[in-house]
């Protein structure tokens, strides 16, 4: 990866500089080795049947008069994400797509499968499908989360691929706007400014190229997902998280949640289907992985000698009565 020599000025924040497109920049410095916050990760949910989607149907309804009849509680999280959109733009649609059955957790309304088999060995994935705007994410081929999204419209095409997490800022400021203020921001082409954060979800693809996120989206995917680490400023050392975005929206034709209507299933996505997006970028994905297991590894063993020798010392320092 090419990165501009910045002279004196710290290479971190050199590296963010590069940022652009819809590309943005960091407004603060990104630490590249940030805390674990494996407290925060979601643990897998393997409790829920495959039976439970295959008995949910779909209706449209309009809008303000399901909204008038539906109070808002945690249901309207499942309209929300089934519409692709946000509690800000709902309100803005004459009609929306409704499931028959709102009792279930959100994934059950969702097209990305609950398990894969092939990605056991996967440590961390993260699946972004520009025909559904969906993403989910997958530990050891278990699906931890999942939730909707508005990729890039069809002049700024969201770039489809395998590609790893880079930099993190909680706070962003867009190179193209300095009025876009992105919070929760991921970057995962460095060069290009692209990443996933959090802004406006009207509905359908419409940014400049990067994964528009719910906030509480955007915030688990920024705990959950792993930065770089630059053994220089010109080298990547250990790649983040893998990222594979995949497929490519038909903007011609009516939103494609639409046809859920008549084919409840008519989105769904396959283990098989993953199987088959994956395995052409597991060869670079697996080997990537393995380097950064060694590195949290060494990282470990020193920490764990200094808690040891504390241990110790603690137990020499006790006066016994």
């Amino acid at each position: 990866m090419k990165l501009i020599k910045l002279g004196k000025v710290s290479w971190a924040i050199g590296l963010i500089l590069l940022v652009y497109g819809c590309p943005s920049k960091p407004s603060t410095r990104i630490p590249l080795a940030p805390p674990s916050r494996d407290t925060l990760t979601k643990k897998p949910n393997v409790t829920s049947k495959t039976e439970e989607r295959n008995t949910i149907t779909y209706q449209i309804k309009n809008t303000k008069e399901w909204l008038l009849a539906n109070k808002e509680n945690s249901t309207h999280d499942i309209v929300f994400a089934v519409n692709r959109t946000d509690k800000a733009n709902l309100s803005r649609f004459d009609s929306i797509v409704i499931p028959s059955d709102l009792s279930f957790e959100l994934s059950e309304y969702l097209p990305f499968p609950k398990k894969v088999d092939y990605l056991t060995n996967v440590s961390k994935i993260v699946y972004f499908s520009y025909p559904t705007q969906t993403f989910a994410a997958y530990q050891n081929g278990v699906q931890v989360y999942s939730g909707a999204t508005n990729m890039g419209r069809e002049k700024h095409l969201t770039p489809t691929g395998l590609f790893f997490t880079n930099w993190k800022s909680k706070v962003t400021i867009s190179t193209i706007n300095a009025k876009w203020i992105l919070k929760w921001n991921f970057n995962f082409s460095n060069k290009e400014g692209v990443g996933w954060h959090v802004y406006s979800l009207p509905g359908y693809p419409v940014s400049h190229a990067c994964l528009r996120l719910t906030e509480k989206d955007a915030k688990f995917l920024y705990y959950w997902a792993d930065q770089w680490v630059l053994a220089n400023p010109y080298t990547v050392s250990i790649k983040g998280t893998p990222i594979i975005i995949f497929g490519a929206y038909d903007f011609k034709s009516p939103k494609p949640w639409l046809r859920l209507v008549n084919e409840p299933h008519a989105l769904d996505i396959t283990p098989e289907e993953i199987k088959q997006i994956t395995e052409p970028y597991i060869s670079a994905i697996l080997p990537a992985q393995r380097r950064r297991d060694s590195f949290q590894l060494a990282q470990r063993i020193p920490q764990q000698l200094e808690r040891q020798n504390r241990n110790l010392k603690t137990k020499k320092n006790k006066t016994v009565i």
